[in-house]
C-alpha cells in the first residue's frame, strides 16, 4: 500500500468516526391513533386512544429522551374545559402499567372478587370504574420504564435521580400540553407508591417552573416522607434510633393478623375498624413511650408492652420480647404464619406464599405481586399491540430493577421528604384539593404512616378540607379488590368533579 492510499484511508476512517449512527425507529416521535368505545350504566361513551412516543428535546434541539405514553380523550368534547389527569405508578422502576389496566383506564386486568388471577394468562374486560367518565387520562412511563428510553445510552442513570425524574416527567407534561392543546384544562396528577411522592414533587416544580397550577392531586398508597417507613436508598430495613415505623406500622400487622385469624377471640370478634382504633391508641401512647423510654423502660413495663403487642399482632411474646419490643416489618411477614408454612405479602398482606425454609427471617418473594405480575405483562403487551395497535421490538419494562441504586443526593444525611413541597404547595395554590387512598392490609406503605405525614403538614386551618383521605379493606393496589374499586371508583369521579368545579368558582 502507499503512503499516499494508506492517507486515503485513514481520512476516510477518520471520517466515518464522525459521522453518527443512524438512530434507532424509537427516538423519533410516532403515534398511534384508533377509536373505541365503552359502555358505563347504560350510555355508550366513544373515545380516542393514542399511545405512542414523544421526544423532549434541550432549546438546542438536543435530543434527550423518548417517552411513551397511553392516552384517552373522551369524544366530542371541548379540551378548554375537560379535566385531565398525568398518571403512574412508583417503584421506583414501574412503569404505569398498574394504574392504567387496574383503575384509571377504560380496561383492566380481569381477578377474582378477592383479587386472584383465575387463568393464565390473564384476561381485559372493560372497566366499569374508569375515571375517563369524567376526564382525560395520560398515562406515563418514566424514563427506563415502559417504552421509555433515555437518547444516549450513558446518561440513562442520569433519570434514576429524585431530581432528574421530577424534571423529566413535567417537561412531558408541559410538551403534552403543548402539542395537544390542553393548557385551559384543568389539570390533575394522580400517582402510586413512589409515584405520590414523584406527584408531590412535580405539582411544586410545574408551579415554580411552568407556573402550571393544579387542580388536584391523587394520592394512592402514598408515601411523603420516608422516615415513617424507616427507607432510605440503600436499604429496606427499619433504622436503628429511629422508633417511628414501629409505632406506624402496629396497626397493619393488627389488621394482618385480623385477617388471617390469628388473634385472640375476643378481638377476632371485632369489627376491623373497632380493632384498629384500639391499636392505634395504644400505639401512639403506651408503646411510643416505651420505644422512647429505651433501656429506661422497668422490667414490669416492658413486659406488659410485649404481651400487649403480642396480643395485637398474634405474633409470639417470646419473639416480641427477643426482638426488643421492636417488630421488624419483614420479620412480621415470616414470622406471622411461620408454624403454619406461610409467609405474607408486603404489597397486600391478605396474600399468603410458602419459602422454601420457614427458618429465615426475610421473604423470598412476595405473594402479593407473584399474583399480579404475570397478568399485567401479558395483557398490557397484547392490548397495545392488538387494540392500541402501537409496534415495538423494545422491552417493555414493567418493573425494571435497573434503575436501582436510585439517586437521592438532595437528601444526603436525611430521609426522603416531600411533605413540605406539598404545604409550600397548597399555600401557594390553595384550590388544589388531594385527594388520599389508603389500604389497610398495606406493609409497604402502611396508611397510619400517611396519617402521621398528614397529621404534621402544618398546613393552616382553612386548607384541612382540601384533602380527603379513604381507606380500603385492601393493600397497596385496592383497585384489585372488586368490593374496593367499586368504591374507589365513584369516589375518585366525586373528587375530580369537586376539584374542577372549586377551583372555577
Amino acid at each position: 500500500m502507499t503512503d499516499e492510499t494508506k492517507k486515503d484511508a485513514t481520512a476516510k476512517s477518520e471520517e466515518s468516526k464522525d459521522e453518527k449512527k443512524p438512530e434507532p425507529p424509537h427516538f423519533e416521535d410516532a403515534l398511534s391513533t384508533t377509536q373505541h368505545s365503552i359502555e358505563i350504566d347504560g350510555d355508550r361513551i366513544g373515545y380516542t386512544a393514542t399511545a405512542g412516543r414523544i421526544v423532549l428535546k434541550e432549546d438546542d434541539e438536543t435530543k434527550k429522551a423518548s417517552f411513551f405514553f397511553t392516552a384517552y380523550t373522551k369524544d366530542d368534547q371541548d379540551p378548554a374545559d375537560r379535566p385531565i389527569v398525568f398518571a403512574f405508578n412508583g417503584g421506583p422502576g414501574s412503569s404505569s402499567v398498574w394504574l392504567h389496566l387496574g383503575v384509571f383506564g377504560p380496561k383492566k386486568v380481569v381477578l377474582s372478587d378477592d383479587g386472584n388471577l383465575e387463568k393464565l394468562p390473564g384476561q381485559l374486560e372493560d372497566n366499569p370504574q374508569t375515571l375517563l367518565t369524567h376526564a382525560d387520562l395520560v398515562f406515563i412511563d418514566p424514563v427506563s420504564t415502559g417504552y421509555t428510553r433515555a437518547i444516549e445510552k450513558d446518561e440513562e442513570r442520569s433519570y434514576h435521580h429524585f431530581e432528574k425524574d421530577i424534571e423529566s416527567v413535567a417537561a412531558f407534561i408541559r410538551m403534552y400540553l403543548t402539542r395537544f392543546g390542553r393548557w385551559s384544562s384543568p389539570k390533575f396528577l394522580g400517582g402510586e407508591s413512589y409515584g405520590t411522592t414523584r406527584s408531590v414533587g412535580l405539582a411544586g416544580h410545574l408551579m415554580s417552573r411552568y407556573g402550571i397550577f393544579l387542580n388536584g392531586v391523587i394520592l394512592v398508597s402514598s408515601v411523603l416522607s420516608f422516615q415513617t417507613i424507616g427507607l432510605d436508598s440503600s436499604s429496606y430495613t427499619f433504622h436503628r434510633g429511629n422508633e417511628l415505623p414501629y409505632v406506624v406500622y402496629l396497626p397493619s400487622y393488627a389488621a394482618t393478623a385480623w385477617f388471617h385469624k390469628a388473634l385472640d377471640e375476643d378481638l377476632q370478634s371485632k369489627e376491623l375498624t373497632e380493632l384498629l382504633s384500639e391499636v392505634e391508641e395504644f400505639a401512639e401512647t403506651d408503646y411510643l413511650l416505651a420505644l422512647q423510654a429505651g433501656s429506661r423502660l422497668d422490667a414490669d413495663k416492658a413486659d406488659e408492652i410485649a404481651q400487649r403487642l403480642a396480643r395485637y399482632t398474634g405474633i409470639d411474646k417470646d419473639f416480641v420480647q427477643k426482638s426488643n419490643l421492636r417488630i421488624e416489618k419483614f420479620h412480621f411477614m415470616k414470622e406471622l404464619l411461620r408454624d403454619e408454612g406461610w409467609t405474607v405479602g408486603r404489597l397486600d398482606s391478605r396474600y399468603r406464599g410458602v419459602d422454601r425454609y420457614t427458618v429465615g427471617s426475610m421473604l423470598e418473594h412476595d405473594p402479593s405481586l407473584d399474583v399480579w405480575m404475570s397478568p399485567y405483562t401479558s395483557m398490557f403487551n397484547d392490548y397495545v399491540r392488538r387494540e392500541l395497535e402501537y409496534e415495538s421490538d423494545l422491552v417493555y419494562e414493567i418493573l425494571n430493577p435497573k434503575v436501582w441504586p436510585w439517586n437521592y443526593e438532595k437528601f444526603q444525611n436525611a430521609y426522603v421528604e416531600v411533605s413540605e413541597t406539598l404545604r409550600d404547595t397548597m399555600s401557594k395554590n390553595p384550590g388544589m384539593l388531594v385527594y388520599v387512598a389508603s389500604g389497610y392490609y398495606d406493609l409497604a406503605t402502611p396508611y397510619f404512616a400517611t396519617e402521621y405525614t398528614l397529621a404534621h403538614l402544618g398546613i393552616e386551618d382553612a386548607l384541612r378540607d382540601n384533602i380527603e383521605v379513604s381507606y380500603f379493606d385492601a393493600g397497596h393496589m385496592m383497585y384489585v379488590h372488586k368490593p374496593s374499586i367499586e368504591r374507589l371508583g365513584p369516589e375518585l369521579r366525586a373528587f375530580v368533579e369537586k376539584a374542577t368545579a372549586s377551583t372555577q368558582a
